[in-house]
């Protein structure tokens, strides 16, 4: 495992976000009092940073300021150094079976005549971001599944840049792109903070189990922060003080995954760049 490098605090503090899963207003406010209160258990007077969209996630995760932020799973895998890995948050619906991992959901229009993956092809996918796993990466790799000689591009066209789970939705929903992906964990808090926007759409397939995005930390820490936020974060999925907050985030609590268990990225993203035009 990564070992932190143990130096003075300088003049600039470490900050704290969750943007990745800051789904809904609500969300992100029971995010902020989530590592509000894991901070000040910890005894950190750290910043929980705003940083909504469009604001670029790249430019989120690049920061070594990061304290305790989200990552996704692909540019926690890559990055060098690598990150200091605190935790992993536990989705509570019974699917995720008490583990930190995550699935791609593969969805289109909630109307749409689609019913399987083998329907959309021919039509027009859509994707978030090139080096987001849930957003693309993972469905370029379920895709090469369904790729042959005869047909070396399953779609006519493709259509990126769609940022998160909400503006998926929105492409579907107003036709511009026949069918996407999922971060279903966003999907899930989706339900249960935004149903009007979720039944804009429906599953027709789901990828393989994954990691799910960690929390991670990109500033040199201090001795004993590391313990005593990792101990934090883990009160904080069963005080009774962030009940409320735990149901709106659907949150079990906090696991401690290893390092390695993130390198599975190494191959999805191998896998999917073998064939780039996929699409």
């Amino acid at each position: 495992m990564h070992v932190p490098t143990t130096l003075p605090r300088g003049p600039v503090s470490p900050i704290a976000n969750a943007r990745m899963y800051s789904v809904t207003p609500l969300v992100k406010a029971a995010w902020k009092e989530v590592l509000g209160w894991a901070l000040r258990r910890a005894r950190l007077d750290w910043t929980v940073l705003d940083y909504d969209p469009p604001a670029p996630l790249d430019a989120l995760w690049a920061r070594d300021d990061l304290g305790c932020a989200m990552m996704c799973g692909l540019p926690f895998s890559q990055r060098r150094p690598s990150p200091t890995l605190l935790a992993a948050p536990v989705p509570s619906p019974s699917g995720y079976q008490g583990r930190p991992i995550y699935f791609t959901d593969i969805v289109v229009r909630a109307d749409s005549a689609h019913r399987t993956l083998e329907d959309t092809f021919g039509g027009v996918v859509g994707y978030t971001l090139e080096n987001s796993m849930s957003g693309c990466v993972a469905l370029r790799r379920h895709l090469l599944a369904h790729r042959t000689p005869a047909r070396p591009r399953l779609y006519r066209s493709a259509v990126g840049g769609l940022l998160n789970a909400r503006r998926v939705i929105e492409a579907l929903d107003e036709g511009r792109i026949d069918v996407g992906p999922l971060d279903s964990y966003a999907h899930d808090l989706l339900r249960r903070n935004d149903p009007s926007l979720a039944a804009k759409v429906k599953v027709i397939a789901s990828t393989e189990a994954a990691p799910i995005p960690p929390l991670v930390a990109t500033a040199p820490l201090a001795e004993g922060e590391l313990e005593r936020l990792r101990e934090a974060l883990g009160a904080a999925g069963s005080t009774a003080a962030l009940a409320a907050n735990r149901e709106v985030l659907l949150l079990e609590g906090f696991a401690m995954p290893r390092e390695a268990d993130y390198q599975v990225f190494d191959e999805v993203l191998s896998a999917a760049q073998r064939f780039p035009g996929v699409w």
